[in-house]
């Protein structure tokens, strides 16, 4: 199956110059769904994973399917605000502005392998932060998991001593 079938370009989205790529009708395929899922998840099959950890919001979107189809517990990465018990917060840039997340401290314990996951990989600052937080906690990354990879937004240089997966690259 070819996924960049179900990719859209929105040019100037959230702002100009920026190219947004749309995952929603990958999504509203079930078929090309549960087969990026699928795909994703049996990369990971066979690795020691005690829980996948997603990254806010369309990290939630790909990450519970695969902790679904892995096995596994889900812990949410989540904006400021939205969590209701003790918190670490780590601060990030993105390709338009700057931001927060923040984990609940008693999510990880020491030495738990985390499967981190979100949809994209474009500069790396988000992903760079929910690392950050694991590892925090005591957290032992055993992998990085995307659906898609911006390659020419090096984002990859920011994790790169980790090991990672994007199902797809543009």
């Amino acid at each position: 199956m070819n996924f960049n079938d179900y990719i859209r370009n929105i040019p100037d989205f959230p702002k100009e110059g920026i190219m947004f790529k749309d995952i929603t009708p990958l999504l509203k395929d079930k078929k090309a769904f549960k087969a990026a899922i699928d795909e994703m998840a049996d990369e990971y099959k066979d690795m020691e994973i005690d829980y996948v950890v997603g990254i806010e919001a369309r990290g939630f979107i790909i990450g519970t399917p695969m902790a679904y189809t892995l096995d596994k517990g889900f812990i949410p990465v989540r904006k400021p605000g939205k969590l209701p018990y003790d918190k670490l917060t780590a601060s990030y840039d993105l390709e338009y502005g700057s931001n927060e997340l923040e984990i609940h401290k008693d999510a990880i314990n020491e030495g738990d392998k985390i499967l981190l996951v979100d949809d994209l990989l474009a500069t790396g600052g988000t992903t760079k932060a929910s690392v950050d937080l694991i590892e925090e906690l005591g957290g032992d990354i055993v992998g990085i998991a995307f659906l898609l990879e911006l390659v020419d937004l090096n984002g990859r240089e920011k994790i790169e001593e980790y090991d990672i997966f994007t199902l797809l690259r543009d």
